[in-house]
């Protein structure tokens, strides 16, 4: 475990949290400080001893700050190889001062992005010399203490406080590999946001960064490891949620929170509240209603069975009237926008439950990126922000929808969105009475759709199946008349279908021989 003293630190951040403290507490320790700029001035007013970069390199700062450190003196001092006899010398010939400690974090250029800030100052806030610096540090961490993030000024300080004033080589490697990852995840974000502003949808490279926010028990599966990481996006959802109470979110649950929350987010909350129950990344119930409580009665009522150990996603506060009916049966998280205090202590009667307020909702037209993973690559698309309203409707069958039939197709499409596919729908009264889920032929879908409804029916005593009365959503279009005449079959009395396969006459001759309405959107919603 080789040690190396510090004796002298160079500091130079934007972000000034904690470093006074820090420069006080290296102070104490003997080490000289070497700074920049604002943090110079800032250090010199806490009483601290500070020499100028300018001092060493005999060069001031010029072009508005963008050159100051960029110097041999200065690169020179963290790149040289303590031991080694040229560097040593070279050192002393060029009156080039060793350095040891290096404390930098760089310009907040993906803060300037977050707050709109035009071209031009998004660019000024383009850091040169800090990463420069950071990665000179890193590179020669067998001699240089790194620092990126005041997060990690205690964590030296107490190493130097074991060692008398010097840091194991174990600590320089990690911070070394956190100082790499930084400028990495610092030159992510630019490389995008430049692709952004070129309109570049596919550049030559893409680059995805992303902070650790929860290491997780596993992955899918006991056997397989699996992290939490966020990225710049700010989309409210489980990146953006505080756990109020509640064990620790698994990978399943997260993925299926997020799910959920999307697809209630379809919903607007002035106009409806909306309730939506996921498993394994399915809805087995979705409704709106008056109040939350009406919403989940009725999205509870299209499959019960499945909903037991789901996930109960809300589009609006949590109220105590909606939190008694979800701690009635078992439940796995909560996520809506915020919760009452009320809601809140009943929901902690139930101490494993995880409750967790995301501070808003996700906007569906929102443009974004969708990622997954394949052998030796990954897959990149725009996020499925496609949605259909009544006007874009073309009704294709002899009877048109009624109004109630019309309202409850865009309804039953929305959910179908959040459906893996090929999925079928049925809906009735701005509720879900039947899903049919991942099935390899759409008739399946449909026929498991409607077998699920009547089991729920015999389950809650009603003498009908579900689908009674309703109406029936496709993902994509029908490849052959047999789906519609199962939904027929089934009872549902309208169809909705992006339309576009070759038997399409054929589809809507059978939906005409059924006394069906049925429209196309022009729109599929395939979800892999």
């Amino acid at each position: 475990m080789e040690m190396r003293k510090i004796a002298r630190a160079l500091l130079s951040v934007s972000d000034k949290t904690g470093l006074a403290d820090f420069a006080k507490a290296l102070a104490r320790h003997g080490v000289e400080i070497v700074s920049t700029g604002g943090t110079a001035k800032l250090l010199r007013e806490a009483g601290i001893e500070v020499i100028d970069v300018a001092e060493i390199t005999g060069s001031p700062e010029m072009m508005d700050g963008r050159v100051k450190t960029l110097h041999p003196k200065i690169h020179g001092g963290l790149l040289a190889v303590r031991g080694n006899e040229a560097h040593e010398r070279a050192l002393k010939d060029h009156a080039i001062p060793g350095i040891d400690l290096l404390a930098v974090n760089l310009y907040p250029f993906e803060t300037t992005v977050r707050g709109g800030g035009d071209f031009d100052a998004c660019i000024e806030t383009i850091d040169i010399g800090g990463p420069a610096l950071i990665r000179a540090g890193a590179k020669n961490h067998a001699s240089v203490t790194v620092i990126v993030e005041p997060a990690d000024y205690p964590v030296a300080l107490a190493e130097m406080e074991r060692n008398g004033g010097a840091t194991t080589l174990a600590l320089r490697k990690s911070l070394a590999a956190r100082a790499f990852a930084r400028t990495a995840e610092y030159d992510a974000a630019i490389a995008s946001w430049f692709a952004e502003k070129l309109d570049e949808r596919m550049p030559e490279t893409k680059v995805i960064a992303g902070k650790l926010a929860e290491a997780l028990r596993y992955g899918e599966n006991p056997h397989q490891w699996a992290a939490f990481y966020r990225t710049g996006e700010r989309r409210f959802g489980v990146a953006t949620a505080l756990q109020v109470q509640g064990k620790e979110l698994s990978y399943n649950n997260l993925n299926d929170t997020d799910a959920a929350y999307e697809l209630v987010a379809e919903f607007d909350p002035d106009a409806h509240a909306a309730v939506a129950i996921i498993k394994h990344a399915n809805p087995c119930g979705v409704a709106m209603g008056k109040s939350l409580a009406e919403a989940y009665g009725k999205a509870l009522a299209c499959d019960p069975t499945s909903a037991f150990g789901g996930i109960v996603a809300l589009n609006r506060t949590l109220d105590a009237e909606a939190a008694r009916e979800i701690v009635k049966i078992f439940t796995e998280v909560i996520i809506a926008p915020d919760a009452s205090e009320e809601a809140k202590a009943i929901v902690a009667e139930k101490k494993n439950l995880r409750l967790l307020l995301a501070g808003g909702l996700p906007d569906p037209r929102a443009a974004g990126l969708a990622c997954r993973s394949l052998s030796g690559g990954f897959l990149v698309q725009a996020r499925d922000n496609g949605v259909v309203a009544e006007l874009d409707l073309k009704v294709v069958t002899k009877r048109k929808p009624r109004n109630e039939e019309l309202a409850d197709l865009v309804f039953a499409f929305t959910v179908a969105k959040h459906v893996k596919s090929n999925a079928i729908v049925y809906a009735k009264n701005g509720a879900t009475v039947g899903i049919g889920a991942g099935q390899m032929a759409r008739v399946d879908a449909a026929r498991l759709a409607a077998w699920k409804a009547e089991d729920a029916a015999k389950a809650q005593g009603i003498g009908s199946s579900l689908t009674k009365g309703s109406v029936a959503a496709s993902d994509a279009f029908f490849p052959f008349a047999d789906g519609v005449e199962v939904i027929a079959d089934a009872g549902a009395t309208a169809v909705i279908q992006p339309g576009g396969s070759m038997r399409d006459d054929e589809v809507i001759a059978a939906a005409d021989a059924a006394g069906l309405a049925m429209v196309f959107t022009g729109m599929r919603h395939f979800r892999h």
